[in-house]
């Protein structure tokens, strides 16, 4: 078992949208926190209330020397840092989305290996599997293998778990990898060329006139299950704990699975307007139907997502609201000029 309260975490990408939950739910729970973060996609604001309790070591992790200095002194690493930036980029083939992530996941393994760290949590993704028919896939761990991913970066987290696994069994750490299904919640990326569904959907809604419709890609049939980003900090936590053995498992919400049509109207239902939705099926979809089979991580991990999807959306609709709105203030309010 671990002791929060005297124990040392890293937290790469402490500074991105899961990683700032995870490191605020390490700070609440009495644990000393670093991040490692070249703020390239996190942002600082997100952390910046926790300053007096973390330290912050802006390291590039694609180097060997980055990964030495982030790992410094700490006891267990939650490795959440990728090259990654919403369906678009998922979906092409191309280096910037594999490279610095193997780059990232190898240098760290083995700079926790020297530093003789003792726990080892990887943040693998949904994005490892392929959709293998029409209806609903509720993947389970074993469909992962043979790999077959869509894009390279899901070959990127294939890797990465694979170089776990065999750190597991070399050498004196205790490795573990998260598939992570479809988080969602407040502080993500609202950026309409970078964004993950739900946020987009948001910022769609919310900057639509009442009257007006808003567009989906393809036609709204795609399927998921979506987890909130404080549950999904909770199976984490579990997970770094419980389980040690190398082997990936699956974090997410099985039991609440929408179609993109079904969350886009409850999105809707949430602002309160009268909008229509339209469809552009020449955009990309990703996998069409899909969710987490659980079954592993509530027996081994003995938990589960406790979060109602209307709970999350509402959540992340306000707080959505409130950043938009507070990016049409000026400024400077003052009347300086921007220097």
């Amino acid at each position: 078992m671990i002791d929060w309260e005297s124990a040392t975490f890293l937290v790469t990408g402490g500074a991105g949208f899961i990683g700032s939950f995870l490191t605020e739910e390490l700070v609440n729970r009495g644990s000393d926190v670093v991040v490692a973060d070249n703020f390239s996609r996190g942002e600082y604001e997100k952390i910046a209330h926790l300053e007096d309790d973390i330290e912050v070591r802006p390291t590039d992790l694609t180097t060997h020397k980055g990964c030495l200095e982030a790992v410094e002194g700490v006891d267990h690493v939650f490795h959440l840092a990728a090259s990654v930036g919403g369906i678009h980029f998922i979906q092409r083939e191309n280096v910037g989305g594999l490279t610095p992530s193997v780059l990232m996941n190898q240098h760290m393994l083995e700079a926790a290996r020297i530093t003789d760290v003792d726990r080892f949590l990887f943040a693998s993704s949904a994005c490892i599997y392929r959709q293998q028919h029409k209806d609903l896939n509720r993947f389970s761990e074993d469909q992962g293998i043979p790999a077959d991913p869509h894009s390279t970066y899901g070959w990127a987290k294939v890797l990465g778990e694979v170089a776990c696994d065999a750190y597991n069994e070399d050498c004196d750490i205790a490795t573990s990898s998260v598939r992570i299904f479809n988080a969602f919640g407040p502080h993500e990326n609202l950026d309409p060329n970078s964004s993950h569904v739900i946020p987009s959907l948001c910022r769609k809604v919310i900057e639509e006139p009442n009257g007006g419709s808003i567009e989906l890609f393809g036609d709204g049939t795609q399927e998921r299950g979506f987890i909130y980003v404080t549950d999904l900090v909770e199976g984490m936590l579990h997970t770094i704990e419980k389980k040690a053995d190398g082997e990936p498992i699956n974090i997410g919400n099985g039991s609440e699975v929408v179609s993109m049509n079904e969350l886009a109207e409850m999105i809707i239902a949430i602002s309160g307007k009268d909008l229509s939705i339209e469809h552009d099926l020449s955009k990309p979809t990703g996998t069409d139907k899909y969710a987490a089979d659980t079954t592993k991580m509530k027996a081994e991990l003995d938990w589960e997502p406790v979060t109602p999807l209307e709970e999350g959306l509402q959540n992340v609709y306000e707080w959505a609201a409130d950043e938009l709105e507070s990016s049409k203030q000026p400024a400077f309010a003052n009347g300086g000029a921007d220097k």
